[in-house]
C-alpha cells in the first residue's frame, strides 16, 4: 500500500492478525494433522463473513476440523446431523404449549433450534430432502429466522460450514443451485499425505489427549472482519475479477468461444463480491495491506467450483470445473 493511503492502525491490525493466525495453526495442529490449506481457507472464510461446504470422502476429520476451529475462536457451536427425516423445524425451532404466569392459562413459547449458534455444522447436508434444506437459506443470506409469524435475528459472528460425502449416492438430494450459491466456497477434502497420516495413528490411538487454547474471541473476529472490508482493491483487480467472473457465462459477450460447449450455466454477481472479499481476507492473513491477482488465483477455485455447471459434452469428455477456472486464469491478462 503507498505510504500515503496507509491507515497505520489498520497495518498494526494486520499484523496482530498475521500473528493470531499462526497461533491457529499452531492450536489447530493439535487435532489436525495436514489439512494446512482447508484450515485456510475455512478462516479465511471465516474472516470474510461467510459459508463453507466441504466435500470429502468419510473419516477425514471434517466434523474435528469445524469443531476446533470453533473452540479456538470462543464460538458457540451447533452440530445438525442431516438425515432424511429431518424437518425444517427440528433445525429452526418450533413452539410448544406452555404454563403462563397467569394461573389456570397456557402459551405458546418459541423454543429456538440449533440454528442459533455462531458456527452451525450442517453435518451431511445433502442427506436430507431439499425443503428441511431450504430451512437455512435465510439463515444464511439474512443472518435471521422467521418461525411462526415472527422474526429472529441470529447472533453474530454466524456461519454455516456444511459437509457432505462424494460417495454415498443412495439416499442423498442434491443441493440446489440458490444454496449452493449461498455457500462461499466449495472446498475439497482429500486424503492425508503419508507422513500426516502416520502422525494420525500414532497421535490418536494412545491415551494422551491434547486441549485447544481460545485464540480470539467473536468479538475480536467481527473486528477483523471489519478491518477485511477496509483492505484497499486496485481498480485494475476489480475490473480482473468482473472480467473473470463474466467468462464463465456462455450468454455473455466476454465468454471465449469454447466456453459454449463446455458450460451451461456460469457463476453470478455473487460470485464477484465473494473473489474480492475472499482475496481481501488472504492477503491480510499474508501479510499484505493490498489485493494482487495472486490472491485472486489461491481462492478463486473454491468460489466459483460449485457456480459453474458443465455442459453434457464437458462430462463426455471429462473437463471439470478446476480446468475451467485454471484456463480462464491463465487467459484473463491483468489490466
Amino acid at each position: 500500500m503507498p505510504e500515503s493511503n496507509r491507515n497505520e492502525g489498520d497495518v498494526a491490525a494486520i499484523d496482530r492478525l498475521c500473528s493470531a493466525y499462526v497461533d491457529v495453526k499452531t492450536e489447530m495442529a493439535k487435532t489436525i494433522h495436514g489439512q494446512s490449506e482447508v484450515i485456510e481457507k475455512l478462516v479465511i472464510c471465516v474472516l470474510s463473513g461467510g459459508h463453507a461446504l466441504l466435500m470429502g470422502v468419510p473419516g477425514l476429520a471434517k466434523t474435528l476440523m469445524i469443531r476446533s476451529l470453533a473452540d479456538l475462536m470462543s464460538l458457540d457451536f451447533s452440530r445438525i446431523q442431516f438425515t432424511p427425516d429431518l424437518m425444517p423445524a427440528d433445525i429452526t425451532g418450533t413452539e410448544i404449549l406452555q404454563d403462563s404466569d397467569q394461573p389456570g392459562k397456557r402459551a405458546f413459547e418459541f423454543v429456538k433450534g440449533p440454528i442459533f449458534a455462531n458456527i452451525i455444522l450442517a453435518d451431511e447436508i445433502n442427506r436430507t430432502p431439499p425443503k428441511t434444506q431450504a430451512a437455512l437459506l435465510q439463515a444464511m443470506q439474512e443472518h435471521e429466522v422467521t418461525a411462526m409469524g415472527r422474526t429472529f435475528e441470529l447472533d453474530e459472528p454466524f456461519f454455516v460450514l456444511a459437509t457432505q460425502n462424494p460417495i454415498e449416492q443412495e439416499g442423498t438430494y442434491p443441493l440446489p443451485e440458490a444454496q449452493l450459491d449461498r455457500f462461499m466456497f466449495f472446498i475439497k477434502v482429500d486424503y492425508p499425505s503419508f507422513d500426516e497420516e502416520l502422525a494420525v495413528a500414532r497421535t490418536t490411538t494412545g491415551s494422551a489427549t491434547q486441549s485447544i487454547e481460545r485464540i480470539m474471541s467473536g468479538d475480536d473476529i467481527i473486528a477483523y472482519q471489519n478491518l477485511v472490508r477496509r483492505v484497499p482493491v486496485p481498480d485494475h483487480m476489480y475490473e480482473h475479477v468482473v472480467s473473470l467472473v463474466r467468462k464463465t457465462r456462455p450468454s455473455s459477450k466476454e465468454a471465449p468461444e469454447w466456453i459454449n460447449g463446455l458450460v451451461t450455466w456460469g457463476a453470478g454477481p455473487r460470485a464477484v463480491q465473494y473473489l474480492i472479499l475472499g482475496a481481501k481476507a488472504h492477503a491480510v492473513l499474508n501479510g499484505d495491506y493490498i489485493v494482487g491477482k495472486e490472491n485472486i488465483d489461491a481462492i478463486a477455485k473454491e468460489v466459483l467450483t460449485h457456480r459453474i455447471l458443465l455442459s453434457f459434452h464437458a462430462e463426455t469428455e471429462g473437463v471439470t470445473s478446476e480446468d475451467i477456472i485454471d484456463r480462464l486464469s491463465a487467459e484473463t491478462s491483468v489490466g
